[in-house]
């Protein structure tokens, strides 16, 4: 049986001998599939329609590897967690069972980004070590939702495999999974974050990332500064300082005033806002941005006056 590993933790288990600008302390691994997705989302180069390498998910490559090398080398490599990601395709439950069982001696807490499954699967999922689940939303608008996943399943049956998961596993359990950059406007975006809050779901923000042959291959991603905004909405929502409706946006859904001073940036805020968001052990290292380039989720606490940083930047005097 294969399994697909990132490129970092391919390298992080020895793998692949290259070098790392940051380790990557879960272990991000995606089910083997000798063929394309079943859904056709506008963004992935695993779409059913897409021409893109299959190799690929975001800009990340994940070379394929034998099961049995990749368990023995998981041991070495000090990994907080695993975390599986998958395609859906026919079968596909009865094969993510087959790996959690597998996974299951090594002891470690593991992550499962998955499409909607029976509540019977999420149990058994419990039972074999998973503590969390990834729900692909993707489309923070409702309004473009249709257009951009074109899946099987729509945007409620998301939401409502999210309350699934929170009642098998408990609040706080269910990640969100958002992509920024997809046409939605800032209100969507904060709306929707809002509303995984309040149902008891986290939520986990990504910057749309364009990858040749997909249909978005030629849309470009969003600035870091509107990214930037994003997170901070996120954090301030999370952390019950805000909520959606507190913020000004203008006729256009742009976020314009988050109506609060230099003084309450600095005091509410902190660097962690600007850090990738996650399952526990997450930091996703490079996965929507060259290592050359400033990250949209940093994988370690920004250096210190960071926060000061970009708080001049939206709040100038």
């Amino acid at each position: 049986m294969l399994i697909r590993v990132s490129y970092g933790t391919a390298i992080a288990m020895g793998l692949i001998k290259a070098k790392m600008l940051a380790r990557p302390t879960t272990a991000y691994l995606m089910i083997y599939h000798n063929g394309r997705c079943i859904n056709n989302c506008a963004f992935c180069p695993q779409a059913r329609e897409s021409k893109a390498d299959l190799r690929k998910l975001s800009r990340i490559t994940w070379p394929a590897f034998d099961l049995k090398t990749v368990l023995e080398k998981l041991k070495d490599g000090k990994f907080a967690r695993i975390c599986l990601q998958t395609i859906d395709y026919e079968g596909l439950e009865e094969d993510v069972l087959t790996l959690l069982g597998a996974f299951y001696h090594l002891n470690l807490p593991i992550s499962i980004s998955i499409t909607p499954v029976d509540r019977n699967y999420l149990e058994k999922f419990k039972e074999l070590g998973v503590d969390y689940v990834g729900v692909g939303l993707d489309v923070a608008s409702e309004r473009l939702y249709k257009e951009i996943k074109e899946s099987l399943y729509s945007w409620n049956d998301m939401w409502e495999f999210a309350d699934e998961i929170i009642d098998v596993f408990g609040k706080g359990k269910a990640f969100i999974h958002l992509i920024i950059g997809l046409g939605e406007t800032d209100k969507e975006a904060i709306e929707t974050i809002q509303r995984a809050y309040d149902i008891g779901a986290e939520v986990s923000i990504f910057a749309f990332t364009p990858i040749k042959g997909t249909r978005l291959e030629d849309h470009k991603p969003p600035e870091l500064i509107r990214y930037r905004k994003i997170q901070i909405a996120r954090y301030l929502i999370q952390k019950r300082i805000k909520r959606a409706e507190d913020f000004k946006f203008n006729t256009n859904g742009d976020l314009v005033d988050f109506r609060m001073s230099k003084d309450e940036f600095t005091q509410l805020l902190s660097e962690e806002a600007f850090m990738t968001h996650g399952c526990p052990g997450c930091n996703r290292p490079y996965y929507n941005e060259k290592p050359s380039k400033e990250p949209y989720n940093f994988p370690i606490v920004p250096g210190r006056g960071y926060l000061e940083e970009v708080t001049s930047k939206l709040l100038p005097d």
